[in-house]
């Protein structure tokens, strides 16, 4: 079968390569399209996969057509969307609920091959059957809301909050869309990215600005939620927290991004940075969610690529060109 495959650092191919085989509980996905991710251009950079050369993709959704000897929840024909999250279940922290911060992480896409290709194995335990009116295609945006449900799931957000989100790309569109159905007050997005902005004023924004001096809250926000990663707009937003407020990391750094922060501050006005990895008892509710039309596919997705240009979608991704793009194999 073809496959996308990070063959060294900085590096990417179409290849083939032998296809899946599923275990006794695993199926075989035809992959109907693939997501590309941050994630997958620090894989690129030689940063999250443990070795390389790897095939990327958590990202995906398709049709089954291989099932193992002792799966019986789904069969060949149904249509998933796949948690590409694998956990041991065994160290500390997935035995206190914290199956995200496990001790063994490992992730389809990341430490074994995922979806950038033809066809993908999953554990059965990780598939989400799609309800009929969900087009398979579209479903590789289960897997990213996911994140932005676990998202609010930290953030523990009251009704009536002033939200502010740095990055109008993906994730934070979605952080967008959930703000507004978690009773909001007003919501504001900063991007330089004026063509993504855009996207965020289409979809209902109370402020948009290139630069948050443009935004009328002199007091600050009650959270602050970083989908850039970037360490400009990390620095910015932990200074425009409000007292009593929460500063949100969502946006993935490279490993070498530092920032500063005000211990006084942060203890004298009860300010709490947090962080949220991955997702974490979040893709059934994300998937339902998805099901009933938190998302227009139509608007997130701006590119769909064969997966013959992988590459190239890895370069469009890098440059901030469109909005989600997948590929399609």
């Amino acid at each position: 079968m073809k496959a996308a495959v990070i063959e060294s650092v900085g590096r990417a191919v179409v290849a083939e390569v032998p296809d899946p085989t599923p275990g006794p509980r695993e199926v075989v996905v035809e992959v109907a399209a693939c997501g590309l991710c941050g994630t997958d251009l620090h894989i690129l950079q030689g940063e999250f996969a443990p070795k390389l050369p790897i095939v990327p993709g958590h990202e995906f959704a398709g049709e089954v057509v291989g099932v193992g000897a002792q799966v019986t929840e789904v069969s060949v024909g149904d249509r998933v969307a796949v948690d590409p999250s694998l956990y041991c279940y065994e160290c500390r922290y997935c035995r206190t609920g914290h199956n995200n911060l496990c001790e063994r992480w490992a992730a389809i896409g990341v430490t074994t091959a995922g979806g950038a290709a033809q066809y993908a194995v999953a554990p059965v335990a990780n598939c989400v059957k799609l309800p009929e009116h969900v087009r398979t295609e579209d479903a590789a945006l289960v897997e990213p809301l996911s994140c932005a449900v676990r998202g609010y799931d930290v953030l523990q957000s009251r009704l009536g909050a002033h939200v502010l989100i740095y990055g109008s790309g993906t994730m934070g569109l979605m952080m967008l869309e959930l703000a507004k159905r978690t009773g909001a007050a007003s919501v504001d997005v900063v991007d330089v990215n004026s063509a993504r902005l855009e996207t965020a004023r289409r979809l209902g924004v109370s402020a948009s600005a290139a630069n948050p001096d443009e935004l009328d809250r002199p007091q600050g926000w009650d959270l602050v939620v970083d989908a850039t990663g970037n360490a400009a707009a990390i620095q910015d937003g932990l200074d425009r927290v409000a007292k009593a407020g929460t500063f949100l990391q969502f946006g993935v750094a490279d490993y070498a991004t530092r920032v500063t922060i005000d211990p006084y501050r942060i203890y004298n006005q009860e300010i709490t940075i947090t962080g949220s990895m991955a997702v974490l008892h979040s893709f059934e509710r994300a998937a339902e969610l998805f099901a009933n039309g938190v998302l227009d596919p139509d608007v997130f997705i701006s590119d769909r690529i064969p997966l013959e240009r992988y590459p190239q979608a890895l370069e469009q991704f890098a440059a901030g060109v469109g909005r989600k793009i997948v590929v399609v194999p």
